[in-house]
């Protein structure tokens, strides 16, 4: 009996091998449209039923070779306008992502994102501090605040998994330096670093200015707690 386990354990690369030969992406035997309508389900059905964001080379496997996945994401987003539900480039790859406006009944029937709600100001804004700068050291955050930012500060973000380790900095010491993670991608529905919001939309609509920011100008956001102690 184990034996056999093993042997279908071995045989697994060459079964998946064979499923992918067999596989009909194109599906050259149906007429366009309902080429189409095959190639949405596919997308949708795959999108649905994973739990991280599904990227581009993923959903290629299942269409195509001359289908546009970007085309295929639009016509889904359509027949989804309406639904409490949209498909959103989250992370690198797509997600069913529910509306903002259900948030307040989905936290009412089962509960809402705790970790989210326990991040606190100062910590969104350490955040976005990393994500702008990144790669970026302790000392140089501690610099922009005008405090210490302890190492446990710096170890709860990340145990969330919001932030990790960079390269090491050139500067005397090599310190480490801190960078954001997919999971900070994701908690904040970003696609990219690109998608952050431009610093000169934000200055231009008095919610930020760079310059207090470098000069250390936004310390009253934080108290001992918050920055936490050596």
């Amino acid at each position: 009996m184990v034996e056999a386990v093993r042997r279908r354990g071995k045989d697994r690369p060459d079964d998946r091998r064979s499923v992918d030969q067999l596989f009909d992406r194109e599906l050259d035997h149906l007429p366009p449209e309902a080429r189409w309508r095959e190639w949405k389900n596919r997308v949708e059905a795959t999108i649905f039923a994973a739990s991280e964001p599904v990227g581009r080379e993923t959903l290629a496997r299942i269409v195509g070779k001359n289908c546009s996945i970007d085309l295929l994401i639009d016509d889904i987003r359509e027949e989804l306008r309406g639904r409490p539900y949209d498909l959103v480039a989250v992370a690198g790859g797509w997600k069913h992502l529910t509306r903002p406006a259900y948030a307040d009944a989905i936290r009412c029937a089962v509960g809402g994102n705790e970790r989210a709600a326990d991040l606190t100001q100062s910590e969104v804004l350490v955040l976005m501090c990393i994500g702008y700068f990144q790669p970026i050291t302790r000392a140089e955050l501690s610099s922009f605040f005008g405090k210490e930012i302890s190492r446990d500060f710096i170890g709860h973000l990340r145990g969330a998994g919001l932030i990790a380790s960079g390269p090491r900095s050139p500067t005397p010491g090599a310190p480490y330096t801190y960078v954001t993670t997919k999971e900070f991608l994701l908690e904040f529905g970003l696609d990219t670093l690109r998608d952050l919001p431009d610093f000169e939309a934000l200055e231009d609509a008095g919610l930020l200015s760079k310059a207090k920011l470098l000069a250390g100008d936004i310390s009253p956001v934080f108290t001992d707690d918050d920055a936490g102690s050596e």
